[in-house]
């Protein structure tokens, strides 16, 4: 059974973020041991300067860094990743799962993404689109796909 890992920097605060994601966490159950740990965002101010930006992602990745077990398979989820079908990712995740010993762990940033230095530590970068998305969105994205990656491998009708 796979173990996954999926580190947030920030919450999910709006209850359709939350009932969305709990859903598909709750699909996920027979399928895989599945951990979502929440980090907290730092805060800026309304215009930070980019220096503040790079203090706060800095900060946000020691502290995701800090929580990668060893050995473990990582993905970094980030606007210069590679995108995929469904079907590539369900192939992605197997394979890494080899790799990694069947412990995979998703790295999500805030607002303004992933330290270089999160980016560097990735086995995978992956880019759920082109387009921008909330980070709290991505999450959902993440976990809808991660459950239609495990119905691809069974073979249900689920991700036609």
């Amino acid at each position: 059974m796979h173990n996954i890992h999926i580190l947030c920097v920030g919450k999910l605060k709006e209850p359709f973020y939350q009932a969305a994601a709990a859903e598909y966490a709750k699909r996920l159950e027979p399928s895989c041991k599945l951990k979502i740990t929440e980090l907290p965002e730092e805060r800026l101010p309304d215009r930070p300067s980019p220096a503040q930006i790079e203090n706060a992602l800095k900060k946000e990745g020691e502290a995701l860094l800090a929580l990668i077990p060893k050995g473990a398979a990582v993905c970094a989820l980030c606007v210069e990743g590679k995108p995929c079908s469904s079907e590539a990712f369900s192939q992605q995740l197997e394979q890494l799962a080899v790799r990694g010993g069947s412990r995979l762990v998703f790295l999500i940033g805030g607002s303004f993404g992933l330290h270089e230095a999160v980016k560097a530590r990735a086995d995978w970068r992956l880019s759920l689109s082109p387009m921008t998305f909330p980070h709290h969105l991505a999450r959902v994205l993440l976990l809808e796909q991660l459950y239609r990656a495990f119905q691809i491998r069974l073979g249900t009708r689920y991700h036609k």
